[in-house]
């Protein structure tokens, strides 16, 4: 789809994480050999930041904003709710396929998802367009309808 490239914030549709927000990594229009249909690689927070106020200390904001956890996963296409915020978080080198194989990488692969989006997190003002940093502002957000 040309809608859906690397970076797109998207809501999951289906299955354990329906209605939480993923930034797409990879696509795969054709399918491959194990799945033949159209899919994509998917990184996003399984729990939120939760919410910060100006009158706590740095102790409590600090262990407030580490309370994300972060997934990974294979979603078909038909399964995902693209928006209109896109993100500027390059997902790619921490997101190896071969590692999401092995239980063992893919548990290193998470933690190292939680360090770059705890660092974006943290340094959202730091963003190069506007545009971008409103993907990013949104994708912390928790989902509201």
């Amino acid at each position: 789809m040309a809608i859906i490239k690397p970076g797109k914030v998207v809501i999951l549709l289906a299955g354990r994480h329906a209605g939480k927000k993923a930034v797409v990594v990879k696509t795969f229009d054709d399918g491959n050999t194990d799945k033949r249909f159209a899919h994509c690689l998917v990184a996003g927070l399984a729990t939120l930041p939760r919410k910060v106020t100006k009158a706590m200390g740095k102790k409590k904001v600090e262990k407030r904003t580490k309370a994300m956890k972060p997934f990974v996963k294979y979603v078909n296409m038909r399964h995902i709710f693209p928006t209109r915020y896109v993100v500027d978080i390059d997902l790619k080198k921490a997101v190896d396929e071969a590692d999401l194989v092995e239980p063992e990488k893919k548990i290193e692969v998470r933690k190292n998802l939680k360090k770059i989006f705890y660092d974006r997190y943290i340094n959202q003002k730091d963003v190069t367009s506007e545009k971008k940093a409103q993907g990013s502002t949104y994708f912390f957000q928790k989902l509201k309808f």
